[in-house]
């Protein structure tokens, strides 16, 4: 595997990681196991239609503890233009609109690897 480390960033496969975006969602608890896999499904779709978003990742949990969340996305930008690129982006937008829809509420971290 072709990974170098520095201080100031990782080199994954000729791609540059210096933003990781996370989002931990947790759902209304009325909301349907369909409703769920179509906000993933959106979410997925990101990676397709927004120029900045490099790699992403998203999850359903399947823990049944009190403090599980229920869906999580982790997202890799090259810097924190592109993170913000993603926060205007209009796909992305509608997607935030669905989630509000149903979301209980959500925790986020952003970061840079070191």
């Amino acid at each position: 595997m072709d990974i170098i480390r520095t201080k100031v960033h990782i080199v994954y496969f000729g791609v540059i990681y210096m933003v990781v975006h996370i989002v931990m969602i947790k759902f209304k608890e009325n909301t349907q196991r369909e409703t769920i896999e179509s906000i993933a499904s959106a979410i997925e779709a990101l990676k397709e239609s927004v120029p900045s978003l490099l790699k992403m990742e998203v999850g359903l949990n399947f823990a049944q503890e009190d403090r599980a969340m229920d869906l999580v996305l982790t997202a890799h930008f090259r810097d924190r233009e592109g993170l913000l690129a993603y926060a205007v982006d209009p796909e992305h937008l509608k997607v935030i609109e669905a989630i509000k829809r149903v979301a209980d509420y959500s925790r986020v971290v952003d970061y840079e690897t070191l």
